[in-house]
């Protein structure tokens, strides 16, 4: 029975109540915690399934996970493809390719909805702070995504472990006085209970224990006391005992046919310690009554008794798979370097890697470096850890492994690699300047400094000039299709490769191609391209370039008009970004959402995407999105009236380092409808003119001709602007601008038709600023008209709209599932939010409402850009 713990308890039933979720129990040791899991367990919600870390198994991949999971392996072969082969690998089951870690935590989202099918699953995870760095990954991923599944996630963690962002925390304080008091010895003497209740604070382990530990070391903190009591009675125990709870504490899975054997107990040897309720048996493991009483067993023997346990327990595990347990306890038991036991442990990390343990593989390798004999043995080996780190998402890390393999080994071709790993590391942490500085010194040392170069792009299209000319000028000197690429998207116009011709290149090497080619205004290519491989990428499990892929994707929606779309792609991929830890696409993606808002007139959600982009950005660093922050900022300025406000943004833009950015130039007409409307000094038309020529676009054209328009009030150039093809946003834009100048001509009934097409395009985009201009102008000629209702689909959220539209094309919830990485019962609860909003029944009724979208999706552009 629980004393005191009402309120916590109401807060998991509350949880339980609904469906599904997470919670992350925080405290100090002994507060109760594991006494809340316990009470959990017994309540009447289905099945449980229990994982705890164990402190002595922190680096071992999977660990935890596997614990948890294996009740319900049998349910892997209902996942999708992907998922399937990534959690086989995992858990050793199949040899696998390298997979993305986001994946891992996929399956494990799956599978647990898997296990839900037959009624709620409850996962209680004690000791959250000391599971394995994968395992961890992968729960957390899936608690952030649970909604509606009937999976209910509970993990149990100390203060100052196991970083839990996005997920609801509760802290559990000591308990109150009278609670207290309950759980003492009614028979303990009063003196010893008056200084208990003093010292315990509350703390439920604390007011058990401390009772037998007496008024010594009062003045040491609650946890070392509570240490303290249970090395007391641990130091009662027989010599014999204490050698078999020695090595149960330093091996990690408590399994009695290893544990007796390394020690040379026996289970009789056992007695004393389940006498003093110090352990129990559960089956045929031994579990220590607390954590606190594995940690009081190992620190209190002697150095040379932890070393002989860990040997005897590398000399029992002799099967192969426990060759990473091996390798770990040779590690525990080295003094010095050692090389076979480096090795080991070498081949641990691979294993590792193998499975997408990318954490644990970097963890590996760097005690191997450290067992290492030889600085180049050294070297390398942190080098190694260093590019695990980064694939496990540790870009801070890495930098740090690859400058002490740096210290160690001068040779260039070594550097050359240090630099390439260092220097990515630092890009994807924002630091620009030092990614960049490092990939320039790494293509100097290298004998192919083709591939830096290549990366190198990267960081100098941040910087801005002069450092973008270098590199661009250092690319033009290589004989590689790609830099010649590179090279002409920025300075000239490139000749567009056929789709057919990248089928076999590998997604991650033509992402590049995807984004330059909005730099050279080819967005139909760049479009076609980037849907491509997103299929892709769905199909095969790529789920980290998922933000980079959807940017592009949504860029290429926004220009051509359609901004719902845009808006499903950036939410799809600011998730995914959030989930995988890439700041550099937080912020574009958060900044491209806060334009699509300041289009809509969403005011407030504008100021917050552009406010998150912002700040996601590294210390004395420039966010990525800065550019489209801007912009977005500027477009809600310009929507509401404010066009004086918006004018120093856009100028800004025109300048180093941003000038050659996307949204610097597509900005250029804003800027110019912003200067004209706010009587400022007459913009520049120079840059948009040669980008114009350049691209040879007819969109780019019919912009150019607007903003001569403009300046010029020349109706001659409005109606050759409307003539261009142009994209519907722009086109509408156009006809508007033409419209006010119009009727300022008292040209009513001509202004009235031309404004009436602009005011049906913004209304089907949602573009409502525009929408209620133009309403104010055609009022201004005699013609009154409101706003429309809100369209059912414009109702929806992205995911709500971006599942509907595939359960239109008939794929089933597993399909859509298995495309958008979500669970058969995420995308049934959100059908069943859409309908009501959609006034169907069900989803035979979908069909005929997305009809006109259920073409396939590439856009098509090629027709109309």
């Amino acid at each position: 029975m629980l004393h005191g713990r009402n309120r916590e308890q109401d807060q998991v039933n509350r949880l339980i109540a609904a469906g599904g979720g997470a919670l992350v129990l925080r405290g100090g040791p002994g507060i109760g915690k594991t006494a809340l899991l316990e009470w959990a367990a017994e309540l009447p919600v289905g099945r449980v399934l229990r994982g705890n870390g164990v402190e002595f198994e922190a680096e071992l991949p999977f660990a935890g996970l596997s614990q948890l999971l294996r009740p319900v392996l049998d349910r892997l072969d209902r996942l999708p493809g992907a998922q399937r082969a990534a959690l086989a690998a995992a858990f050793g089951l199949a040899q696998g390719e390298a997979a993305d870690r986001l994946l891992v935590g996929f399956g494990v989202l799956s599978l647990l909805a898997e296990a839900a099918d037959e009624g709620p699953v409850l996962c209680l995870i004690d000791d959250a702070h000391w599971l394995d760095a994968v395992s961890a990954d992968a729960l957390l991923f899936a608690a952030r995504r649970l909604s509606g599944e009937g999976v209910i996630l509970l993990f149990a963690t100390r203060d100052g472990g196991f970083a839990a962002p996005g997920l609801p925390e509760l802290r559990l304080e000591g308990l109150s006085a009278v609670d207290a008091a309950r759980l003492l010895d009614p028979d303990l003497d009063p003196v010893i209970r008056y200084r208990v209740l003093g010292e315990a604070q509350g703390n439920p382990l604390a007011l058990l224990e401390l009772p037998r530990v007496g008024d010594q070391a009062a003045d040491r903190p609650l946890p070392e006391r509570l240490q303290a009591a249970f090395s007391g009675q641990v130091a009662q125990l027989p010599a014999a005992t204490r050698a078999v709870l020695l090595v149960a504490a330093a091996e990690d899975t408590g399994e009695l046919a290893v544990v007796l054997p390394a020690s040379g107990g026996t289970a009789d040897d056992l007695r004393p310690a389940e006498a003093a309720g110090l352990i129990e048996i559960v089956g045929t493991k031994l579990q220590f009554k607390h954590p606190l009483v594995r940690t009081a067993v190992y620190h209190a023997a002697a150095y040379s008794d932890r070393l002989a346990a860990h040997r005897a327990l590398a000399d029992a595990l002799t099967t192969s798979d426990s060759a990473d347990r091996r390798a770990w306890h040779l590690a525990a038991a080295a003094t010095g370097p050692d090389d076979e036991v480096a090795a080991a442990l070498e081949d641990t990390a691979r294993q590792a890697r193998d499975r997408n343990g990318y954490g644990a593989a970097a963890a590996a390798y760097e005690r191997a470096a450290q067992l290492s004999q030889t600085p180049q043995a050294q070297a390398r080996r942190l080098l190694l850890a260093a590019e695990n780190g980064m694939q496990a998402g540790s870009p801070a890390n890495a930098v740090t492994l690859a400058e002490r393999a740096a210290a160690l080994v001068q040779e260039p071709a070594f550097l050359a690699q240090v630099g390439w790993v260092e220097g990515r590391a630092w890009f994807w942490q924002g630091n620009y300047q030092t990614a960049y500085d490092l990939l320039m010194a790494a293509a100097g040392f290298s004998a192919d400094p083709g591939p830096i170069l290549l990366q190198a792009i990267h960081p100098a299209w941040y910087l801005g000039e002069p450092v973008l000319t270098d590199c661009l000028d250092r690319l033009a000197e290589l004989d590689d299709p790609l830099a010649r690429f590179q090279v002409a998207s920025v300075r000239s116009r490139p000749a567009m490769p056929a789709l057919a011709s990248l089928s076999d290149v590998a997604p991650r090497d033509l992402v590049q191609i995807c984004g330059l080619g909005f730099v050279a205004g080819q967005d139909a290519f760049a479009y076609e391209v980037t849907a491509a491989l997103v299929a892709r990428c769905r199909a095969e499990g790529l789920v980290g370039l998922l933000p980079t892929l959807l940017f592009f994707q949504a860029e290429a929606e926004f220009f051509h008009g359609r901004q719902q779309d845009a808006d499903v792609s950036a939410a799809e991929g600011l998730e995914v970004a959030r989930d995988g830890g890439q700041p550099l696409w937080i912020s574009q993606l958060s900044a491209l959402r806060a334009v699509l808002a300041a289009v809509a007139g969403s005011a407030d959600e504008c100021r917050a995407y552009a406010a998150d982009a912002l700040a996601a950005a590294a210390p004395g660093c420039e966010p990525a999105g800065y550019a489209w922050a801007q912009w977005a900022l500027a477009l809600l300025d310009l929507g509401e009236g404010r066009p004086e406000a918006a004018v120093p943004r856009l100028l800004a833009l025109q300048e180093n380092p941003y000038a050659h950015h996307v949204a610097a130039y597509r900005c250029i007409p804003d800027l110019v409808e912003a200067a004209v409307r706010s009587g400022a000094a007459t913009v520049s038309l120079d840059r948009l003119t040669a980008y114009a020529e350049r691209v040879e676009q007819p969109w780019a054209t019919a912009l150019l001709l607007r903003c001569q328009a403009l300046i010029a009030g020349d109706e001659e150039l409005f109606t050759r602007s409307l003539s261009a093809s142009a994209r519907p946003f722009e086109r509408a834009r156009t006809e508007l601008l033409y419209g006010e100048w119009l009727r300022r001509g008292r040209r009513k009934a001509e202004a009235r038709t031309v404004l009436q097409r602009a005011l049906e395009v913004f209304d089907r985009l949602g573009a409502q600023p525009w929408a209620a201009r133009t309403r104010t102008e055609l009022a201004a000629t005699g013609l009154l008209t409101s706003a429309p209702p809100e369209s059912a689909i414009a109702s929806l959220t992205p995911q709500e709209l971006q599942i509907s539209r595939l359960a239109a094309q008939g794929l089933s919830n597993k399909d859509i599932a298995a495309q958008l990485f979500l669970s058969p019962k995420t995308v049934a609860y959100h059908l069943y939010k859409a309908y009501p909003k959609l006034g169907v029944g069900g989803r035979s009724d979908l069909p005929a409402l997305f009809a006109p979208a259920l073409s396939p999706r590439p856009l098509g552009f090629a027709a109309r850009s």
